[in-house]
């Protein structure tokens, strides 16, 4: 009996530890982020990590972010390790930018969801397939939908790239965020809508309200 004693105890003060160290990271409470850990290890699959489905379906649900492929770039951004499950860390540190993020969190967060390959650069390729996937409708039967992309590349390229070499670094994003926060989400929403938003942390504050 004292060895699970000593074992329940070390749980409790690792995971104080835990959320003392995310507290200093995020843009969250303390109490929040235990609200945010109980919904963690609630979504968990396995060995309290969520995977990609339940990820989406929260995304889908909660926040109503509903282009597939854009769902499953959020979950890339928010999976630092690549692993294909979210760890407590990972989720906490992801839904503070994603709720809370600075603009400058947010530019690299909206940045790491378009830049598909990973290569520090959005191509042009890449902004082709991003808005095609957000703008066409399926049996839409205008005679060239991929025309009208080709077109919103070109107006993308010239109003982000800021280095003129067909192609958007971070830095060019950076640059032209700052000069126009509506750019933002220019190649698909993927951050929470404000009522969306203003909802899910007004239940998280009142369930760590109600813990007190």
């Amino acid at each position: 009996m004292p060895s699970k004693g000593v074992k329940s105890f070390r749980t409790r003060q690792d995971k104080q530890k835990m959320i003392e160290k995310l507290k200093k990271k995020t843009h969250f409470s303390k109490l929040e982020i235990e609200k945010l850990l109980e919904m963690q290890r609630k979504l968990s699959t396995r060995g309290n990590k969520i995977d990609r489905s339940k990820f989406r379906d929260l995304l889908h649900n909660t926040f109503a972010i509903t282009e597939d492929f854009i769902m499953d770039r959020v979950f890339k951004a928010f999976d630092k390790d690549n692993d294909s499950h979210l760890n407590e860390e990972e989720w906490i540190l992801g839904m503070s930018v994603f709720l809370r993020g600075t603009i400058d969190e947010l530019c690299k967060y909206c940045f790491d969801v378009y830049d598909m390959n990973s290569d520090g650069f959005i191509s042009r390729e890449e902004m082709f397939h991003l808005l095609k996937q957000s703008l066409i409708v399926p049996g839409n039967e205008q005679d060239d939908p991929d025309d009208g992309v080709k077109d919103l590349v070109e107006v993308a390229l010239k109003k982000l790239d800021q280095d003129h070499d067909t192609r958007v670094s971070f830095e060019d994003f950076k640059t032209s965020i700052h000069d126009d926060n509506l750019l933002l989400e220019c190649f698909g929403r993927c951050l929470p809508n404000l009522p969306r938003k203003e909802s899910f942390l007004e239940q998280i504050a009142d369930e760590a309200h109600l813990k007190k």
